[in-house]
């Protein structure tokens, strides 16, 4: 067995305009002076990272990595969650998704979507000179407003929506598989991936393409009422990266899953700050060691409640005391006989 390793932190929700969140420098020894070893880096926030330099230039990675080093944390992954959004975007989302990309493509669906492919083989090659074996993203979404069966969906829909959304990734995933860096998909409501059906029925369109992975978090689970521990059991292979984030549900006679066009206050199903929540991270730590997830344990805070400095700095001790170191050796080996072949058949009375 394998110990995964941690703490790890995203930086997106942590990052704006005041010290010492505004620049990469000092947000990454607040994150270190916290207990943090690891950072996964929002690839569309340029006070992080020049996406462009790191998959042109060698010499930029080693001095950013050597920077973070000097600091005392490392890369855990890159990410490209905006990017990735826009790879596919239904039009009833084009307006509220445009601020994803460039100002100037707000108006132009193709544009875009050229846009984000490349922003996605910049990543691949970047992760590449970063030494990182995983990457992490969302799928984007074609489907999504037809993900309720009414009115019902025309003959074929799903499995059209299922076939463009493969051909626009295929691409993408070639780019990383020739970069060696796997690929972890955010199972996300909004997204054509957001359960363990949508990713079967993307891996089979992409030929079960071995760098299409998922990137684990189970509050969006929690929010679906998804068994997520059963889930690391079907998908364990698969899981390349994880979000630890922590949710709750809890229903009543007026909202349930839908959350009735609440505010995230208000929803039956929220993300928490870790241990706040519902999700019985015991179990699912125990059950990444038993299946030799080596990667990351990287914490995504949302919370609409709790102040995010109190969520980053009870996050690390949190991950720290739930990463199992696993065992190299059984508890009852010191009962052991030491037997071979002959013993064995002797025990058996052959």
């Amino acid at each position: 067995m394998k110990t995964m390793k941690g703490p790890g932190i995203f930086l997106a929700q942590f990052l704006g305009d005041a010290e010492p969140f505004n620049s990469l420098d000092s947000i990454a020894r607040y994150m270190a002076d916290l207990g943090y070893k690891g950072i996964q880096l929002p690839t569309w926030d340029p006070r992080v990272i020049d996406l462009q330099q790191a998959a042109d230039s060698q010499t930029y990675c080693d001095d950013l990595k050597g920077k973070l080093a000097d600091i005392g944390v490392e890369i855990t992954e890159l990410s490209t969650h905006l990017q990735g959004q826009l790879v596919a975007v239904h039009p009833a989302y084009a307006a509220m998704f445009a601020g994803f990309g460039p100002a100037e493509l707000a108006n132009d669906a193709k544009g875009q979507q050229e846009w984000a492919t490349n922003q996605l083989k910049l990543a691949a090659k970047a992760s590449k000179n970063l030494g990182l074996t995983s990457h992490v993203t969302f799928s984007g979404a074609l489907l999504w407003p037809f993900m309720y069966p009414w009115p019902q969906r025309p003959a074929g829909l799903v499995e059209t929506g299922f076939t463009e959304l493969a051909t626009r990734w295929k691409p993408i995933l070639d780019a990383f598989d020739e970069a060696g860096v796997n690929v972890g998909y955010e199972l996300h409501p909004g997204e054509d991936l957001h359960d363990g059906i949508t990713f079967e029925m993307f891996l089979e369109k992409v030929g079960n393409h071995p760098r299409a992975g998922i990137n684990y978090d189970p509050s969006h689970f929690v929010l679906q009422q998804l068994d997520y521990l059963q889930f690391i059991d079907f998908y364990h292979e698969r899981i390349y990266a994880y979000h630890v984030k922590d949710a709750e549900f809890n229903p009543t006679g007026k909202q349930g899953v839908y959350g009735g066009f609440q505010g995230w206050v208000e929803r039956a199903g929220r993300f928490r700050s870790l241990g706040d929540g519902q999700v019985d991270f015991p179990g699912i730590f125990s059950k990444l060691a038993q299946y030799d997830y080596d990667g990351w344990a990287v914490l995504e805070w949302e919370c609409a409640i709790k102040h995010p400095e109190q969520g980053a700095a009870e996050g690390a001790p949190f991950i720290a005391d739930h990463i199992i170191r696993v065992t190299e050796r059984a508890f009852d080996d010191f009962a052991g006989t030491g037997a071979d072949e002959a013993f064995n058949k002797q025990v058996l009375g052959l």
